[in-house]
């Protein structure tokens, strides 16, 4: 959907058309929910944060100034959202998984269950399990580039980032990713004398 089209979508909907914000709705839904999903790693929460967004979005349209597309607008609520509840999960994790004297108990492998199995690839799962072991803002970054094929002014947007920074922050987030699925044997670790350099000029794989 373009930029006019969700305009004039928008005017509708600000004019008491409602039909129109399911138009809105259809056209986002399953990359607001992919983006939620691949940030929360669980298909409930995915949903939930999806619901979340779309109702924050119904809420706040009419403050919407129009300056990137709606979708853009969209999936900065979406992440919002999903951080918000990585935060809490954070915290009930803190509190819930560590015994009496405070330290930490072993969390249960969902790698191993069998509906993940059923309902992606090894590759995928693995990939996945990977992004969950980001930082947040590493996760998000990824996601926006990767899945939704954000431009780095985008994804600036909706992080509230400069692009040099967005840039910078996918570059490290691809490097984190790699050397997890690395460490787990689901890819090869690059040659030793083959070497880039980041944008930052630190060195590693260059950003494409």
């Amino acid at each position: 959907m373009t930029k006019h089209e969700e305009q004039q979508l928008i005017k509708a909907v600000l004019a008491g058309d409602t039909e129109s914000f399911e138009a809105l709705v259809k056209a986002n839904e399953t990359m607001v929910y992919n983006l939620a999903l691949h940030m929360l790693s669980d298909p409930q929460d995915a949903l939930d944060a999806s619901q979340e967004a779309f109702f924050r979005a119904w809420r706040g349209l009419a403050s919407f100034r129009g300056n990137s597309k709606f979708s853009v607008w969209l999936y900065r609520l979406t992440s919002n959202v999903c951080l918000d509840m990585l935060r809490v999960r954070e915290r009930q994790a803190h509190t819930s998984l560590t015994d009496e004297e405070g330290r930490e108990l072993p969390l249960p492998d969902e790698r191993l269950s069998p509906e993940g199995e059923l309902e992606r690839s090894e590759w995928r799962q693995a990939v996945r399990d990977g992004l969950s072991r980001l930082e947040p803002e590493f996760r998000q970054a990824l996601a926006l580039r990767e899945l939704c094929g954000l431009s780095y002014e985008e994804i600036g947007q909706v992080a509230g980032l400069e692009p040099g920074t967005v840039k910078s922050r996918i570059f490290r987030a691809r490097q984190k990713l790699a050397a997890i699925l690395t460490a787990e044997g689901n890819i090869f670790g690059p040659e030793p004398s083959y070497e880039k350099k980041d944008p930052s000029g630190k060195g590693g794989a260059e950003d494409v």
